[in-house]
């Protein structure tokens, strides 16, 4: 089992601080998460809210991932690093290529790619993207981005992309894991078909057990049963070592966990505060889960 933490609603210079303890604790991985502004005038609806609104107020920080990724893997040596998630195809296929590559060389190969096709068109209108095809987009962008990480001459000729034979370096020094978040039919498709694995959000155990099956039995569907699969997300259940290791047995590979967290949220304070959950956590249910 591998346990992942998180930055989002966190301090963007507590975050840096926070990889540090998370790396020399034994976590084996830290998520960003992604959203590029909140328009004044908000029209898109937020999934599955009553009020159709975001649940995070307007000034909420979201720094840009793959610039607060590098910073990260600056000050770690074995954390992993990914998305939950990055709406890829808001952006150009080039720059997604470009800081993805970078961030991977810059890591030594520790970065891996969690996308998703979002929600809120405002996004998409202001970095001049088609919010209406933005899923057959991310099904393309997928392969594509394969294609241009490879080094050397690369191009690419589909239907929404095209890109002519060039050179794009630094070019990652190995294959950088692509993951898939979302829970519509579409975005599970896609995971099971095109991905190395699916993130998704915090859910009661038998919703995480009904995705995992489901992805299971996609993935055969898909004849990619044998291939190696990361099944990311969190547990609202009380953490406990046999918890984990039940969770294990029923496909799912990675738990997202901030142990800091309280019943309202980031407690205050200086960044030390979140030493002491972040080793507790370590030392009494990573170490018996791995033991």
């Amino acid at each position: 089992m591998q346990f992942w933490s998180g930055t989002p609603f966190m301090e963007v210079a507590d975050a840096i601080a926070v990889a540090k303890m998370v790396d020399e604790a034994g976590y084996d991985g830290i998520i960003c998460a992604d959203h590029l502004i909140y328009p004044r005038e908000l029209k898109s609806p937020y999934p599955d809210s009553p009020t159709q609104k975001p649940p995070w107020r307007p000034d909420t920080s979201w720094p840009d991932p793959w610039v607060l990724i590098g910073a990260m893997a600056a000050v770690t040596t074995t954390l992993r690093f990914s998305n939950a998630i990055y709406i890829a195809p808001a952006r150009p296929l080039l720059e997604v290529a470009k800081q993805v590559a970078t961030a991977s060389v810059i890591s030594g190969g520790r970065v891996s790619l969690g996308v998703g096709a979002g929600w809120m068109r405002e996004e998409y209108e202001l970095m001049g993207q088609d919010f209406g095809n933005r899923g057959s987009r991310l099904d393309e962008m997928i392969p594509a981005l394969r294609a241009l990480w490879a080094g050397g001459w690369v191009s690419w000729n589909g239907e929404h992309y095209q890109v002519p034979e060039l050179m794009i370096e630094p070019h990652p020094p190995g294959p950088v894991p692509i993951l898939c978040g979302g829970e519509s039919e579409a975005a599970l498709r896609r995971a099971a078909r095109l991905c190395d694995g699916w993130v998704g959000y915090a859910y009661g155990w038998d919703d995480a057990v009904r995705y995992a099956q489901k992805l299971t039995d996609l993935r055969g569907h898909y004849r990619r049963g044998d291939e190696p699969f990361d099944i990311l997300l969190a547990l609202l259940e009380p953490p406990t070592p046999d918890l984990y290791k039940r969770a294990e047995d029923a496909g799912i590979t990675a738990v997202m966990c901030a142990p800091w967290m309280g019943a309202e949220g980031v407690p205050s304070g200086g960044v030390e505060r979140f030493r002491g959950p972040i080793e507790q956590f370590a030392e009494t249910v990573i170490a018996k889960v791995n033991a």
